[in-house]
């Protein structure tokens, strides 16, 4: 079954000149791209998307980091979409990501480590929600 996932690369991969490579990971890996855009979350944005985290004593620090720099937001299908972006992406810590994989590629530390995927079919269907609206996903069929 085909279904959909979010994806974000994060400013230290953007700013680290990763961003074409990323994308290319994820043509490579046979996702479809329904929609995306380079974006610059403010912190308010930052901490609505992350409000998940508020009481997480890394919450400012955060939304901080993913407000310092412009991000690409991605709506991605493939079958398993969730899973197969996060066996794509790699651990969220690097030191801990499979070879090969997006975090071991390029991030640089736990707390800057280039990519967000979804966890969840549900989180994932939240979070294109909240940077696309239907009308800016484009179905490939």
């Amino acid at each position: 079954m085909n279904n959909r996932t979010f994806a974000m690369i994060k400013p230290d991969a953007v700013r680290n000149g990763y961003m074409g490579k990323i994308l290319d990971r994820i043509i490579e890996a046979d996702f479809k791209i329904l929609g995306a855009k380079l974006i610059r979350m403010t912190k308010a944005q930052a901490e609505g998307f992350y409000a998940i985290h508020r009481e997480r004593p890394f919450f400012q620090e955060l939304t901080t980091f993913m407000s310092s720099g412009k991000a690409m937001v991605l709506a991605l299908e493939k079958e398993n979409a969730v899973s197969a972006w996060r066996d794509t992406i790699g651990a969220t810590n690097p030191a801990e990501a499979v070879d090969g994989t997006i975090r071991k590629d390029f991030a640089t530390s736990l707390g800057e480590n280039a990519v967000h995927g979804a966890d969840s079919d549900e989180n994932a269907a939240i979070e294109i929600g909240f940077f696309f609206t239907n009308s800016e996903l484009i179905s490939n069929e």
